[in-house]
């Protein structure tokens, strides 16, 4: 449970603080695609590999999702106002050394270093909204705002990326990034009134590094395989070590009793379901927009803003459906809105499985709708569907995992394609055939996961999790 300072807002000021937290679902949303679309330009200008720009998306989203967890309990600890501060900080310097970075190597790093700031942007500024915005009609409103700014930062960072580095380079999308994060801690430090919870959750830094010891070897070793070999001794090596973690994670884990991680969680086939679907889902975001942009600017010979402007189609629709899948869950629950968005995600990345250098744009327009509209859908029902099977005051915790296992899917996405294209000796065409495929059967994978975790055997769990009090969940320690 968390309380606000007595600090009262004035309807004025809550706007305020609305918006500033919109800065950072803003900018952490337009360096997704914005980054996405400069790739090429950063391949020619500092000679990279495809495992170099794998890195580049992967450095990322790898550690954003190693950290949230752990952001999140430390704003709970010291405050939410601080630690978005601290965020908007970190992201904004590690943004302004990535715009100067000399190397693949200083990038990459710099990189990891906005993801540090990154992981205290948009959970922190959800509870921010959460305990400005009290009554349900407004949060509702809040949300829906927030949501909405995401999608236009998807929108906007393919078109956007597309004009400055056409007119600047490279480098200067990650300009844009300092002066919004330098106004988002002005209004922070004027308006947002601090909060944190009542009883701070405990530290946890062998679970972290555990976390950490599973997710960044996996991602290294599928990245470097192509490069090293499947069996050189650093890939077999960086898979033990993942497998030896994740074992370890489960056995310290389950004997904490505040785990970073709550193993308990996975009990429920609801939240488990949900977990695997953030997975496989969000592997073909990461896929898809890595594949994409190489597709358009290096084998169809797009430039940078010619290529932005043919994904609008993809981010406006996800926008739009985002919206859509919020009144879908509403109405009918999150099942109807996980088959359809599987079905779309496999029929957009399917109609790629054959895309060559003389494909029709109208028909590149009708396969990144299709795959925007199930982008779009699939993000509500999977929180929805994480939160149904357990108590509301695990919610937040329960939320910060499935987010985590979000992240996760897009390192891997990238990760995955990235080495299937690098490691074939076929050209980039016929290799991302294969990589389509494997997108394609993730979509498939969503609806079967989707039908399962929202089945009568799931839904009768999740009752009886959702009754179980939290007395009985602490006896269980």
């Amino acid at each position: 449970m968390s309380v606000e300072t007595p600090h009262t807002l004035s309807p004025r000021g809550r706007t305020v603080v609305l918006l500033t937290c919109c800065l950072s679902v803003f900018v952490a949303g337009l360096d997704v695609t914005i980054v996405n679309v400069a790739l090429p330009s950063i391949q020619r200008d500092l000679h990279a590999p495809v495992s170099g720009l794998q890195w580049a998306i992967d450095a990322y989203t790898l550690v954003i999702a190693c950290l949230l967890m752990f952001s999140g309990s430390l704003a709970d600890r010291f405050g939410r106002r601080r630690i978005f501060q601290i965020g908007l900080a970190i992201f904004s310097l590690g943004s302004l050394l990535c715009s100067i970075s000399p190397s693949l190597e200083v990038l990459v790093a710099c990189r990891a270093m906005q993801a540090v700031g990154g992981s205290m942007l948009n959970p922190v500024a959800m509870s921010i909204i959460a305990t400005t915005f009290t009554e349900p009609a407004a949060r509702a409103r809040a949300v829906g705002a927030w949501g909405t700014v995401a999608g236009v930062s998807l929108a906007g960072g393919p078109v956007l990326g597309g004009l400055l580095i056409s007119g600047l380079g490279w480098r200067s999308i990650f300009w844009i990034n300092v002066p919004i994060g330098v106004l988002a801690i002005y209004l922070t430090q004027r308006f947002v009134p601090e909060s944190k919870a009542v009883r701070g959750k405990r530290f946890d830094p062998l679970g972290q590094l555990l976390v950490v010891t599973l997710l960044g070897p996996v991602t290294a070793a599928v990245i470097e395989g192509p490069r090293h070999g499947w069996g050189s001794p650093l890939i077999v090596v960086l898979f033990a070590v993942a497998v030896a973690s994740a074992a370890g994670l489960i056995a310290v884990e389950r004997r904490r009793f505040e785990p970073l991680v709550d193993i308990r969680f996975f009990r429920s086939p609801a939240f488990s379901g949900a977990a695997l679907i953030a997975l496989v889902a969000l592997m073909t975001l990461g896929g898809f927009l890595f594949l994409n942009t190489l597709y358009l600017q290096d084998i169809r010979g797009y430039s940078p803003l010619g290529a932005g402007l043919l994904t609008i189609p993809m981010a406006a629709a996800m926008a739009v459906f985002s919206v859509v899948s919020g009144r879908i869950v509403a109405a009918r629950g999150p099942r109807p809105a996980l088959v359809f968005a599987g079905l779309l995600l496999a029929a957009g990345t399917g109609l790629l499985i054959g895309a060559d250098r003389e494909t029709s744009v109208w028909y590149l327009v009708l396969a990144y709708l299709l795959y925007g509209a199930g982008a779009g859908l699939v993000g509500t029902p999977i929180t929805n569907t994480a939160l149904s099977g357990l108590p509301r005051d695990q919610a937040g915790v329960a939320g910060a995992i499935a987010s985590t296992f979000r992240q996760t899917g897009a390192a891997i996405g990238v990760a995955v394609c990235g080495s299937i294209v690098a490691g074939s000796s076929a050209g980039f065409v016929s290799a991302s055939h294969i990589a389509w495929t494997l997108l394609a059967c993730c979509g498939g994978a969503t609806v079967l996961l989707g039908l399962i975790s929202t089945g009568r055997w799931a839904q009768a769990h999740a009752e009886r999790g959702g009754r179980q009090p939290m007395q009985a969940m602490e006896a269980t320690r």
